[in-house]
C-alpha cells in the first residue's frame, strides 16, 4: 500500500516503450485491488540497461519488466535468477526480495496458457520463429508442456543450435534447428507456428516476415507474441490461408496476473488485465483471439 504520498514503484525497461500498453494493464490491476502502486514505461537503450537497473535500485523500485532487447542482457545486472529463468536463459520480470533483484521468466507460461484456449500443445509439432529471449521461453515451455517436436527457425545458427540443445537437455521433446536463409517454408507436419521475433511490431506495423505464406494451411495454428498491433501482417496472412490465429493479448494478460502477484502478493483475475489491455487499444473482449 502507499505510505502517505509515497507510491511503490514498478515499471518496464524496453525500446519503443511508447507502443507498450502494459502500463494500462498493470495500473488498472493496481486500482482494482486498491493498491497505491505505480507502473512506469521507460525507454531504455540496449547499452543503458545496467544504468536503468542501478537507477531502479536507487529509487527503491519493487520490481520491473524487461522487454526486447533486454531479456538476456539484464541478467548480468541482477542478484540471482529463479530456476525457471535459469532454464529459459532469459528474464522478463524482476522481483525485489529482501533488497535483492531476482530475475524470473513468465513468457512461456503465459503463452502456453493462452495457446490452450485454441489448441492443446500435447503431442503437437511446433515451429518457433526466432531464437531470442521470448523464443527460448516459449519453446522450452511448449516442450515441457508435452509438445513432441520443436523446430527453431533462426538466422543465427549458433544461437538457434544453443536453444535446440537446451530443449533436448530439459525435456523429452525432439528439437531441430531450421536454418532461416531467404524465405522460410513451414515444414510439413507442423501444427503450431509461433512468431517470437519483433518483425511487424509497432512502429513497423506493415513489416512482413520472410515466410512463405503459401506453406501455411487450415490445419495450422499461427500465434504472434506481438501485442501492438493486435493483428500483425503475419496474422492477416494466416487468416487468409484459413489458419486459426492467436494474438499476444492472452499471453500478456496471463503474465500480468502472475507478475502482479509476485510483486504485491495480491491475486487478481486475469480478466481484469485482458479488459484493461483491450480497452487501452480500443478493442472489445471478442478480439482476444485474432
Amino acid at each position: 500500500m502507499a505510505d502517505g504520498f509515497l507510491s511503490q514503484l514498478t515499471g518496464s525497461f524496453a525500446i519503443h516503450a511508447d507502443g507498450n500498453p502494459t502500463v494500462a494493464m498493470i495500473e488498472a490491476a493496481y486500482r482494482h485491488a486498491g493498491l497505491g502502486w505505480r507502473y512506469l514505461n521507460c525507454e531504455v537503450a540496449p547499452e543503458a540497461i545496467g544504468d536503468a537497473v542501478r537507477g531502479a535500485r536507487a529509487m527503491g523500485w519493487q520490481g520491473f519488466n524487461c522487454s526486447l532487447p533486454h531479456k538476456i542482457s539484464v541478467m548480468q545486472h541482477l542478484d540471482g535468477l529463479t530456476e525457471t529463468a535459469e532454464v529459459m536463459g532469459a528474464v522478463n520480470t524482476v522481483v525485489g526480495r529482501d533488497g535483492l533483484y531476482v530475475g524470473d521468466n513468465t513468457d512461456g507460461k503465459g503463452f502456453v496458457e493462452s495457446l490452450r484456449t485454441v489448441v492443446d500443445p500435447v503431442g503437437k509439432a511446433a515451429l518457433i520463429l526466432g531464437a531470442g529471449g521470448a523464443a527460448r521461453a516459449i519453446a522450452l515451455e511448449l516442450a515441457l508442456s508435452g509438445a513432441s517436436w520443436i523446430g527453431i527457425a533462426s538466422r543465427t545458427a549458433e544461437r538457434g543450435q544453443g536453444l535446440v540443445e537446451r530443449i533436448r537437455s530439459s525435456s523429452r521433446a525432439c528439437a531441430e534447428l531450421i536454418p532461416w536463409q531467404g524465405t522460410l517454408a513451414v515444414p510439413p507436419g507442423v501444427q503450431i507456428v509461433v512468431n517470437a521475433t519483433p518483425q511487424g511490431m509497432y512502429p513497423n506495423v506493415g513489416q512482413a516476415l520472410d515466410l512463405a505464406v503459401d506453406s501455411l494451411g487450415p490445419s495450422i495454428v499461427v500465434a504472434d507474441v506481438i501485442l501492438n498491433p493486435l493483428t500483425t501482417r503475419l496474422l492477416h496472412d494466416a487468416e487468409r490461408m484459413g489458419c486459426v490465429t492467436l494474438n499476444g493479448i492472452g499471453m500478456l494478460a496471463r503474465q500480468g496476473a502472475v507478475i502482479v502477484k509476485a510483486w504485491t502478493g495480491v491475486s487478481i483475475d486475469a480478466a481484469i488485465f485482458t479488459a484493461a489491455l483491450l480497452g487501452a487499444m480500443g478493442q472489445s473482449a471478442e478480439t482476444e483471439s485474432a
